[in-house]
């Protein structure tokens, strides 16, 4: 029973970033990880930093671009030969490109669409495939999603996107020993760029954002509940439910007027 519990992993996509690096501590804490992010050189870091926190657990890594559908299957194929069973699913990775759409260029429109929903459908697929008797399936979607959102556009249809197919997979996969929990968050104080435009939010957006720890452990919480869907927090829970008195393009205008004047690009 030991040595078959020593190989159920937690993968977490987007481990590396501020998100990710917090369901990597916070997932360390109950077993051993297989994490996953673009740069070999701070995956490397980060699992030197929780061998040091957590000596007994065991932490593969591997780099991948997850829009690539090659280095997809290479990383699978490495998880594979390693013989490894997944008992957690942790769909962090995304680009949160905010502009108007015609300043986007076809490239990026792709990379939106597979970072933000592609990968999250295909490391879910596989990790089915190699899923423990029990699993637990928790994606980092946003509050961005709940509405349309003129200038943050295709970040949110793909936010929505994944919030509709979890709600339907968890019906497909009831009874089978998978829970499947969608979180939208709202502003994550991770990189000092989201935290200046937080800031830049005025009392809308400090009421709204959260630390990435707070996220890792409501979320958490979450999926051991098999809640169909997480919004860490009073103010996210009440934006997402109370507007919805009003006719949808009031919404619309309303969110225009606070996003035309801000861009950003990924990183």
């Amino acid at each position: 029973m030991d040595a078959e519990r020593q190989k159920q992993f937690t993968l977490i996509s987007g481990a590396t970033g501020g998100v990710g690096r917090a369901f990597a501590f916070a997932c360390a804490e109950d077993g051993d990880l297989f994490l996953t992010g673009r740069s070999a050189q701070k995956l490397a870091a980060l699992r030197a930093e929780l061998a040091e926190k957590f000596p007994s657990r065991r932490i593969e890594i591997f780099a991948c671009d997850l829009t690539d559908a090659a280095a997809r299957r290479e990383m699978y194929a490495a998880a594979e030969s390693m013989g490894l069973a997944f008992s957690r699913l942790v769909n962090v990775a995304g680009a949160d490109i905010q502009k108007a759409f015609l300043k986007y260029t076809d490239e990026k429109v792709v990379f939106q669409c597979r970072v933000n929903l592609e990968a999250a459908l295909s490391l879910t697929r596989f990790v089915l495939s190699r899923r423990a008797p029990s699993l637990q399936i928790l994606t980092i979607g946003s509050i961005s999603g709940v509405y349309p959102m003129p200038y943050f556009a295709e970040y949110s249809a793909t936010k929505s996107a994944l919030s509709s197919f979890f709600s339907s997979l968890r019906i497909e996969l009831k009874g089978e020993g998978v829970k499947v929990t969608t979180v939208e968050p709202g502003g994550i104080y991770t990189r000092p760029d989201i935290c200046k435009d937080i800031e830049g939010q005025g009392l809308w957006g400090k009421l709204s954002a959260k630390t990435p720890e707070y996220i890792a452990r409501k979320s958490l919480r979450a999926v051991a509940k098999n809640k169909r869907i997480c919004r860490p927090g009073f103010w996210n829970k009440f934006i997402a439910v109370v507007p919805r008195i009003l006719p949808l393009g009031v919404r619309m205008r309303f969110i225009a007027r606070r996003w035309k004047k801000l861009e950003k690009d990924a990183f």
